[in-house]
């Protein structure tokens, strides 16, 4: 499914809107004035606000040689700022009492109404000195920033070894954080944590600002069970195709493949298929939908110094956790220029060094006594890639890419397909008789929705 472009072009616009207001002089002086207080220090040089995808950071260097930097989600595209900052804070601060993975140091956070020109809420947080992100090191030479990144086929084995050693002793830390429920973790008292609130992902923000989905029905609670998440997953899957008014589908027969497709999804969650039974229960692990190589800060020698941009961090499944990262590529399945199965295969090889090197990283721990035979992550990440669980659950994340890759994986492995997605109308017989009835119904609403460039509120 496409993005509705229409929403994009609303989300655009209320950042720029809010953009003039950022660049005026008044505020940004109030904003080096904001850092300074809650930094300290001879404030030598504040340097022009810098965009990310999600956040717009202002740097203040100090006659001491150090830096702080005031992140600010961008209006427009952070659909819960005040809840995602908060939360935000609160896994960093548990990740830097809990590991030794490098975070920033956050010096301050506030809400909107303690931001210059009401901004927005914000963190205030010490700079850590890089040379560049990951993605950078691992990129392929001479693509332009605009592009998107993809993995240098001519990497030196040593340079990625080097950078798959850390990342696993970092995925082998995240791992080993427990929780007795899938929500965010909160310090609800002075060293007393609790998943004590919904999570908030990635996916959950981009239904709201891209697809019109109301807030109102998303995720508000926290689960005791995976098979619980997993159907009020698969419930955003319906609402999805439901809600999103622009370029949701591109003929009535696409439609009922979408449809048919996504109720498939809900029958298998209710049916309790999509999870390990394993795992049904807990204990659920910390994930970050966000941890990628673009949030990763290395030195000149590819060190990592730094993880940065914890928001959508959650307690989640086991399942997530025990998947490899998708990442091995820099670039993303659904975008891959020549399809699944060239990225699949691609992907192979690199799943393959790093398994290799996370066993080594395993071993090492064991003998150290950090780490117990019974929470090897490289049995688990294996398991998820040969059973298909990876492809489960990476549709579970992405709605956009969810219609592809439920018929190129999900369906051949729960009901035989082909991984083409011809058998759709096949699969009719194994929805209710409420959703046979209403298929038709809602596929000439959403052909009569097609004809007509919409925006909801």
């Amino acid at each position: 499914m496409n993005f509705d472009d229409a929403a994009w072009e609303r989300s655009d616009a209320v950042f720029d809107a809010w953009k003039g207001k950022l660049y005026e002089e008044e505020t940004m002086r109030a904003v080096g004035n904001l850092i300074k207080k809650h930094r300290g220090g001879v404030p030598k040089e504040l340097f022009a606000p810098q965009r990310g995808a999600y956040n717009v950071t202002v740097r203040m260097l100090f006659g001491d040689g150090g830096s702080a930097i005031i992140r600010i989600p961008c209006p427009g595209v952070h659909m819960f700022p005040e809840e995602k900052v908060r939360k935000e804070v609160a896994v960093m601060k548990y990740i830097s009492e809990h590991t030794t993975i490098p975070v920033p140091f956050v010096l301050h956070h506030g809400t909107a109404e303690e931001c210059p020109g009401i901004l927005g809420p914000f963190i205030i947080m010490e700079w850590v000195e890089h040379a560049e992100t990951l993605s950078s090191a691992l990129n392929i030479p001479g693509l332009s920033p605009k592009e998107r990144p993809l993995l240098h086929p001519g990497i030196p084995q040593e340079r990625l070894e080097f950078v798959y050693e850390q990342i696993s002793d970092i995925l082998l830390q995240l791992s080993a954080l427990t929780f007795d429920k899938i929500g965010t973790p909160i310090e609800v008292k002075s060293d007393e944590w609790a998943v004590s609130e919904r999570m908030l992902s990635f996916d959950m923000n981009e239904l709201v600002q891209l697809a019109n989905c109301p807030r109102a029905a998303l995720i508000s609670t926290t689960f005791d069970t995976s098979s619980a998440f997993y159907s009020a997953i698969a419930d955003m899957k319906v609402m999805h195709l439901d809600k999103q008014h622009n370029d949701a589908i591109e003929s009535a027969e696409d439609c009922r493949r979408k449809y048919i497709g996504r109720h498939l999804f809900k029958k298998l969650a209710s049916e309790k298929r999509l999870q390990n039974p394993e795992f049904k229960d807990g204990p659920f692990r910390l994930w970050c939908d966000d941890f990628r190589p673009g949030n990763i800060l290395v030195d000149k020698d590819c060190r990592i110094v730094s993880v940065i941009d914890w928001e959508f961090s959650y307690a989640a499944p086991a399942e997530y956790v025990y998947d490899p990262p998708w990442w091995f590529l820099l670039e993303a399945p659904e975008y891959w220029y020549r399809g699944f199965g060239d990225w699949s295969r691609l992907y192979q090889a690199r799943l393959d060094t790093f398994i290799r090197v996370l066993q080594s990283r395993e071993k090492s721990a064991i003998d150290r006594g950090t780490l117990k035979e019974q929470n090897l992550l490289s049995t688990r990440m294996q398991e998820s890639w040969e059973s298909g669980q990876f492809w489960i659950d990476y549709a579970a994340r992405r709605s956009w890419a969810f219609d592809a890759i439920f018929w190129t994986y999900i369906d051949p492995k729960f009901f035989g397909g082909n991984g083409k997605g011809h058998e759709y109308e096949a699969r009719l017989g194994l929805l209710s008789k409420d959703e046979r009835d209403k298929l038709e119904e809602f596929v000439q609403r959403k052909v009569e929705e097609s004809k007509t460039r919409t925006l909801c509120e």
